[in-house]
């Protein structure tokens, strides 16, 4: 049985070396979204891309790169979505990067723990 609604995905691109507060950004949001009870987040690990800069970042052994793109995922309401933006922008995290916002349509299957 599946439950349908509507959500806010929200991507956050930046580089794995990033930083905050001693941690990587990826696993010190990780760990903020998990104790404010957000629905669901995902961190990926990009193998080759570039930003503003136009530096590119690779895994490719002959360029190996210590910095290849974070892409970490959220779904969640709009309320805990705004939320969250007001606190990264508050807390300047993301010093360096691009985040995109779009409504998406979810498909829940299951029971959700919190």
């Amino acid at each position: 049985m599946r439950k349908e609604s509507t959500a806010i995905l929200l991507r956050l691109f930046f580089g794995e070396s990033d930083q905050y507060h001693g941690k990587n950004t990826y696993q010190f949001l990780v760990e903020y979204l998990k104790k404010n009870k957000f629905s669901g987040v995902t961190v990926l690990r990009g193998i080759e891309g570039f930003g503003h800069k136009s530096i590119v970042h690779t895994s490719n052994l002959l360029d190996l790169s210590s910095d290849l793109p974070i892409i970490l995922e959220i779904v969640d309401t709009e309320e805990k979505i705004e939320s969250f933006k007001k606190f990264i922008d508050e807390q300047q995290i993301i010093t360096s990067g691009l985040i995109t916002e779009e409504k998406v349509k979810i498909w829940q299957y299951g029971t959700i723990a919190k």
